[in-house]
């Protein structure tokens, strides 16, 4: 009688000792990787994080198994490609915050962060909500605090910024701006500018300078912000 192992047998034989066949599979595997993550940039840019990974499937030409073999759910796809996106904009923030001219410091990474975000909804999604990215993405975007807080430090010690300016308005100025870029880009494209350029404005100290009606969110409540679904996609 012939006795049935257990053992499940694999019908693919290895390749021969010397062989150069696996080296394609691999070779090709890190270029759809590469596919992938480059038509998730285009799509998560110009639509949001709310498509699906079909979407960006069709976008790249691969089928979907290929997506899901690669980036289990979308936010090991997220993770993978805003991660390194962050970690540029904390270097932008450490060398603004070592810059001599604190207020240039504080205005000229206003504007290159607000720029990046409003060329990229999803990094502008990625920044603002917490329903996006994991760990690590989190981790990179937490490190912007010190930097922040020491450029808002120097400028209001410098006199430039006005007094009752705090940290948790920094991202609600700059999701601000973001909503701009996003709901009127198709009539003006670079419209945000201008509305960047008036509320730096009313960050600068001046001796006439009113004091702001409300105080600022407090860190709790920007972070109940931060976790609610960002509006975008829905």
């Amino acid at each position: 009688m012939t006795r049935h192992s257990s053992t499940p047998v694999d019908t693919v034989a290895d390749p021969p000792v010397g062989s150069t066949s696996a080296r394609p599979l691999r070779r090709d595997a890190e270029l759809n990787r590469q596919k992938i993550l480059r038509a998730a940039a285009e799509v998560f840019a110009a639509r949001g994080l709310d498509v699906t990974l079909d979407d960006i499937a069709d976008h790249a030409g691969v089928g979907v198994g290929t997506v899901y073999r690669r980036f289990p759910n979308k936010d090991v796809l997220i993770e993978a490609l805003f991660e390194d996106k962050i970690e540029d904009i904390v270097r932008r923030a450490e060398a603004a915050a070592a810059s001599p001219d604190p207020w240039e410091g504080l205005v000229g990474f206003l504007r290159n962060a607000v720029l990046a975000q409003a060329r990229d909804q999803g990094l502008r999604q990625v920044m603002h909500s917490y329903q996006h990215g994991a760990a690590r993405v989190a981790q990179s975007r937490a490190r912007l605090t010190a930097p922040i807080v020491r450029l808002i430090d120097a400028a209001k010690t410098q006199g430039r910024l006005r007094a009752d300016f705090e940290l948790t308005d920094f991202p609600v100025v700059m999701g601000m701006v973001g909503f701009v870029a996003q709901h009127i880009c198709t009539a003006a494209p670079e419209i945000w500018q201008r509305y960047l350029e008036i509320l730096i404005d009313g960050l600068r100290e001046r001796p006439d300078l009113e004091p702001l009606p409300r105080p600022a969110l407090t860190e709790a409540q920007l972070v109940t912000v931060m976790r609610e679904k960002h509006p975008t996609g829905r």
